[in-house]
């Protein structure tokens, strides 16, 4: 009996992972099959560099929405990772237990708010800050990634909290033991020791900041150009794929799936590159 429980319960393990695998496949046969005889009949060059986002007028270049996605998700990056992991760390090894109990559902909550209420903190806040601070219409890039930046922080200090977390204490230890004092022994033996977990959070984060779009869209300004500041507004790849879905149709239709697939491929280099460097850390 014991035996046919246990095959039944691996039948039924390969089965929700087979299931995943085919979403995915699935996803992918849409998105290219879709994307690419659309990017084929535009010209990929054209595509990919052209810089006039006109479909009224059979012109297609989504290289502004490309830098546009790179600038506010680096952006974020910079403002969200050191931010992340500097307080995962405090969470981990500095935090007095009575401001954990505290600190830790506070985390977990801004993780599960949803975009859009995200999205109005920014329109509020950030967006008459940034105009107020630096000039311009608030409605700009540096406004699109300190948004993403508050985003993204739930991810990265959970996950890279639990790497740490995650560390033998021996190293800990062994930094005491060597004679470094309490912060050394953290930054210099625990946190080499938690690379891969702590990777894996920023890689999380910057999928959420590439592939957020609600709350983006309502801060970054939606202009399909080449932004020459951090103050200009942009359109990144996800906002002009939600904002002209709704009437895109033909050609039209078929540049914004091709878009996705953009999309979708920056994410697979994102994961890709984490893969080498999790493998060139071990």
């Amino acid at each position: 009996m014991k035996k046919a429980r246990e095959t039944f319960m691996h039948i039924l393990f390969l089965i929700a992972a087979c299931t995943s695998i085919l979403a995915v496949v699935l996803i992918c046969v849409f998105l290219f099959s879709g994307g690419v005889p659309a990017m084929l009949e535009i010209g990929v060059f054209k595509f990919l560099f052209g810089t006039i986002w006109k479909p009224g007028n059979n012109l297609y270049g989504i290289f502004p929405m490309i830098i546009g996605s790179l600038y506010v998700t680096a952006g974020a990056i910079l403002f969200g990772v050191p931010l992340g992991l500097l307080a995962a760390v405090f969470m981990a090894r500095f935090c007095p237990k009575t401001l954990y109990r505290i600190l830790k559902p506070a985390i977990e909550l801004m993780a599960g708010i949803p975009s859009v209420i995200y999205g109005f903190f920014a329109l509020v806040v950030i967006v008459p800050w940034v105009k107020n601070t630096f000039g311009g219409r608030g409605q700009s890039i540096l406004a699109a990634a300190l948004l993403l930046g508050f985003m993204i922080l739930p991810t990265i200090i959970e996950v890279t909290e639990a790497a740490i977390r995650a560390v033998p204490n021996s190293y800990y230890e062994g930094g005491l033991a060597l004679g470094a004092s309490h912060e050394q022994s953290v930054f210099f033996a625990l946190l080499p020791g938690a690379r891969s977990g702590i990777l894996a959070g920023i890689v999380l984060g910057i999928g959420r900041a590439i592939g957020e779009t609600m709350a983006v869209m309502m801060v970054v300004g939606n202009q399909p150009r080449i932004p020459g500041s951090i103050l200009e507004g942009c359109r990144t790849l996800t906002t002009n794929i939600v904002m002209e879905m709704g009437y895109a149709a033909d050609l039209h239709k078929e540049a914004l799936i091709a878009t996705a697939v953009v999309l979708f491929v920056f994410i697979l280099i994102i994961n890709l590159s984490f893969s080498a460097l999790k493998r060139r850390g071990k």
